[in-house]
């Protein structure tokens, strides 16, 4: 994640409420729940000292949840005196629950911890003549949570169907009937192209018919070959098949999550190594004000010393933020990888 998305959120004078709303399964008490829960976190922000005209913003932005409407969408929110400043999707890990906090700057580690543990996944079910490109978004431990979709026609998609027989005109059909899937993979690999440079996904699924897989398989020559996972379950369209598919995409996602925290680990003590990397509150700070944070790294379940005051300072200069691995034990649970090496 890069940090110059909640740069305007930061921006907003203080102090500000956050809110974090958990997304739980809808039943038939759930409005009455959500709006028990809202009540509970609202009467918090009083006691804090939450100005009035904050909270009845947040009455505003949480009406569609409390009458019902989206009970089962997990939400984070920020407003201050004058305005909502954000409110956005958030999956909490299970048993997370719903906080609310007034202070000085937006409270906004677990959301950013969140996204860094989630997975970006273009999920393509493909066909001889296209394909439909789903935009998932997988937190963890929770169901994969679509943010677009899209149905892409191939230009050749009326003559993609094989004749039987050995003739020679029915070989001369079959071989436009090839060319024919190849233009609509092709077609189907500039529109994932066009969707990629915007969603930037972690991982390419390929599912759906084994020849339109093929297909698209073929035309794939740059950096979406990369990050390709293709699997022959589900793409169907029946329950079986759906619910099948939806695993195995979990499945990847734990998998390309796992990847990422290898990965980062091995870019950490790399750049240790080579003096591009430092740790703790007060040198981190230090780098950040100086523009020398490149990677803002935090510990996944503990909040790190001046940690509203680091994600303010990194916003301002478009450094991203990730998670190291669990027992790092990174000083006052806070590090940076380095665009450049400072010298205190």
């Amino acid at each position: 994640m890069r940090l110059a998305a909640l740069r305007h959120v930061y921006e907003q004078p203080g102090p500000c409420a956050t809110v974090y709303l958990e997304g739980r399964s809808p039943g038939e008490d759930a409005k009455e729940q959500t709006r028990l829960r809202w009540r509970e976190l609202r009467e918090r922000l009083q006691s804090q000292g939450a100005a009035e005209s904050a909270l009845e913003a947040l009455d505003d932005a949480l009406a569609p949840a409390i009458s019902g409407e989206e009970q089962a969408n997990g939400r984070v929110l920020v407003a201050n005196a004058e305005t909502v400043a954000l409110q956005a999707p958030w999956d909490a890990s299970l048993g997370g629950g719903d906080d609310a906090v007034w202070q000085e700057l937006p409270h906004l580690g677990p959301y950013v911890r969140e996204h860094a543990r989630s997975i970006r996944e273009l999920v393509v079910l493909a066909s001889q003549t296209g394909a439909t490109v789903r935009q998932l978004v997988i937190a963890e431990q929770h169901e994969p949570r679509e943010v677009g979709s899209q149905d892409v026609e191939g230009s050749a998609y009326e003559q993609v169907h094989k004749p039987r027989g050995q003739a020679e005109s029915h070989s001369r059909i079959q071989n436009r009937a090839d060319e024919a899937v190849s233009q609509n993979a092709k077609d189907v690999v500039e529109r994932l192209r066009k969707i990629s440079s915007n969603f930037q996904p972690h991982v390419l699924v390929l599912a759906g018919e084994t020849q339109g897989r093929q297909a698209i398989r073929a035309e794939l020559h740059d950096e979406l070959a990369t990050i390709l996972s293709e699997t022959d379950r589900g793409g169907e369209g029946h329950n079986e098949s759906d619910m099948a598919l939806t695993d195995e995409l979990l499945r990847i996602a734990e998998e390309a999550g796992e990847r990422r925290a290898h990965q980062r680990s091995e870019q950490w003590q790399k750049a240790l190594a080579h003096d591009l990397a430092v740790q703790g509150a007060q040198s981190v700070a230090r780098a950040a004000e100086l523009g020398a944070v490149e990677t803002l790294l935090l510990e996944p379940g503990a909040e790190a010393t001046r940690e509203a005051f680091l994600l303010k300072t990194c916003s301002q200069t478009d450094a991203g933020v990730d998670l190291v691995a669990s027992g790092s034990e990174l000083d006052e649970g806070v590090g940076a990888i380095l665009r450049y090496p400072v010298n205190f």
